[in-house]
C-alpha cells in the first residue's frame, strides 16, 4: 500500500491502482487529478478537511466513489454519504475501513463541538481526524495531528505514546511555518524508540506500507 501526504490533513492511499482519499480540504492545493478513486473519507465537516468543490471534482472524475463521513459531513456534501457505525468494518475496493471516536476535540467552551471520526485503513494506518481518539488496537502507521486551535503539541506526544505505532508522521500542519515544523521534528524525536519511529512527510512525499 502506497501512502502519499498532501497539504494539511489530506492523504491518498493506493493499492493495485485503486485509490482512497482522506480529508481533501481547502488547503489541499497540490492534490492532483485522481483516477480510480473507490472512496473518499471525510473525518469531519470543517473546511480544512472538507472542501466541497474539491470533492465534487473528484466525484466528477470518479462517479462510482463512495463517501464516508459524519452526519454533519453528509449534510454539508448533499451527496449519498455513508455515515458509518463505530467499530464496524466497511469495504471499499481493496480498502477495509473501521471508524472510531465520534466527536471533534474541544476547541473552546463557546464553540460547538463537531462530530469527528478517526479511521483505520486495512488494520495498518490510523488517521484520527481532529481528535486523539484511540483505536484500541495495534497501529502500524499513525498520522498524528501536530497543530491546531484545539491542541497542544504535548498532547500529540502523549497520543503517540498511547497508540505506540511502528511509524508516526505529522499531519494537520498547514498552520506551521518551517521553523515550527522543525520544533515538531525535535519534539517528536523524543518519542522515537526501538518500537516507534518518527518521519516528517513533506507535501507530495510517499511511503510504502507492507
Amino acid at each position: 500500500m502506497k501512502l502519499t501526504k498532501y497539504e494539511h490533513a489530506c492523504l491518498v492511499l493506493e493499492i493495485d491502482n485503486q485509490t482512497l482519499v482522506v480529508d481533501p480540504g481547502v488547503f489541499s492545493e497540490s492534490l492532483p487529478t485522481l483516477t480510480n478513486v473507490v472512496a473518499i473519507v471525510v473525518t469531519h465537516a470543517h473546511p480544512d478537511h472538507l472542501d466541497r468543490p474539491r470533492i465534487e471534482a473528484i466525484l466528477k472524475a470518479n462517479p462510482q466513489a463512495q463517501i464516508f463521513s459524519t452526519a454533519e459531513g453528509s449534510t454539508e456534501l448533499g451527496n449519498s454519504v455513508t455515515v458509518p457505525e463505530l467499530a464496524t468494518d466497511y469495504q471499499a475496493g481493496p480498502f477495509k475501513l473501521e471508524f472510531f471516536g465520534g466527536m471533534h476535540a474541544i476547541v473552546h467552551s463557546k464553540i460547538p463541538q463537531a462530530q469527528n471520526f478517526g479511521v483505520m485503513i486495512n488494520d495498518k494506518v490510523y488517521h484520527p481526524g481532529d481528535s486523539f481518539s484511540l483505536p484500541n488496537k495495534p497501529v502500524n502507521v499513525l498520522a498524528a495531528p501536530v497543530s491546531g486551535p484545539w491542541m497542544k503539541l504535548g498532547e500529540a506526544i502523549d497520543f503517540v505514546e498511547a497508540v505506540k505505532p511502528r511509524l508516526v508522521f505529522g499531519t494537520h500542519n498547514a498552520l506551521l511555518s518551517e521553523p515550527g515544523l522543525g520544533i515538531v521534528d525535535n519534539l517528536f524525536g523524543l518519542v522515537s524508540t526501538s518500537e516507534t519511529a518518527y518521519q516528517r512527510l513533506r507535501t507530495g512525499e510517499s511511503i510504502v506500507i507492507s
